[in-house]
């Protein structure tokens, strides 16, 4: 009898053993399951996002010695960092964007002045309509980071400083997409903030607020065209134009803001670039002609890049 019970023990025990061996093994089967779901929904999420940009800094210098033909010594630094993450899901879009760049030249005996410096951040999204048409909300910021002056024999004037100006935009609207070379971004609902946060400035009543204000507030139509091609193996050709008129004031006036990239690379390190920036705005008045005129401004750059 005693052995029966042994042997019954023994085969008992032996069982037990074997569902907890099992059920184990049902655990770690269903964790390494666990896990490989995560890595690929990680690996899905990822490939939602299409992130990327370029970071540049630009050298010139001119060196005269005895040199009969007239002309100064110079240097001239330029930086630029331009980088975007753009999320696709479904029907849904949301393109981002943000540029930041500074630049100051020496010239002779006049010591370094800022020669470029803007701040901007694009955000857009949308829902698609159809293949190429798609319901979008845009937000767009422009400002610059340090104070820029009217350099004067006697003094130097202050003409603009950080969120002075400063630009908003909000807006809704369609966009039309062809590939990823061109879009069309309409808008007949469009809100326009103006900042000058600098009391000496907005004192002064400059770039369009009323003197003393530091906002002004438009509503109109906006219009964004961006184009991006590459013209030749390693050269490429980025531009963008936006167009605004205030419903309330002078709506025959259209303000534009329209930049140009053009950029040559030389190897994986060195490139050169070429962006040109033009600006009309009717509020504006430029004090050498006394009315509002065209502002416009080239810079070119040669150095080292690296885009990732």
């Amino acid at each position: 009898m005693k052995i029966k019970v042994i042997l019954l023990a023994v085969a008992l025990f032996f069982s037990v053993s074997q569902i907890f061996g099992q059920d184990d093994e049902i655990k770690k089967e269903a964790l390494k399951h666990e896990s490989e779901a995560r890595k690929f929904a990680a690996k899905d999420s990822a490939k939602l996002w299409t992130i990327g940009g370029v970071g540049s800094l630009t050298f010139s210098q001119v060196a005269l010695s005895n040199w009969q033909g007239g002309g100064q010594n110079s240097m001239a630094v330029g930086s630029l960092f331009n980088v975007f993450a753009n999320y696709e899901k479904g029907n849904s879009t949301w393109d981002n964007k943000l540029e930041v760049a500074y630049g100051q030249i020496r010239q002779g005996d006049l010591g370094m002045r800022k020669s470029d410096d803007r701040v901007v951040l694009d955000s857009k999204f949308g829902y698609k309509a159809t293949n190429s048409l798609f319901y979008s909300a845009m937000f767009n910021f422009k400002s610059q980071m340090t104070d820029g002056f009217n350099y004067d024999p006697t003094a130097n004037k202050l003409i603009s400083a950080l969120f002075a100006p400063a630009y908003l935009v909000f807006s809704a609207g369609i966009d039309y997409k062809y590939k990823k070379l061109f879009s069309v971004f309409a808008s007949p609902v469009t809100s326009k903030t103006t900042i000058v946060a600098n009391e000496e400035l907005s004192n002064q009543g400059l770039y369009g607020v009323t003197v003393g204000e530091k906002v002004r507030s438009e509503f109109g139509g906006f219009v964004k065209i961006w184009f991006k091609k590459d013209l030749f193996q390693n050269v490429s050709l980025e531009t963008k134009a936006d167009f605004f008129s205030n419903y309330m004031h002078n709506a025959k006036y259209v303000d534009v803001n329209w930049e140009t990239l053009i950029a040559l690379k030389v190897n994986k390190y060195l490139s050169a670039n070429i962006h040109t920036h033009l600006i009309y705005d009717h509020d504006i008045i430029i004090k050498e002609i006394n009315k509002p005129g065209i502002q416009f401004k080239e810079v070119f750059g040669l150095g080292i890049s690296y885009k990732f």
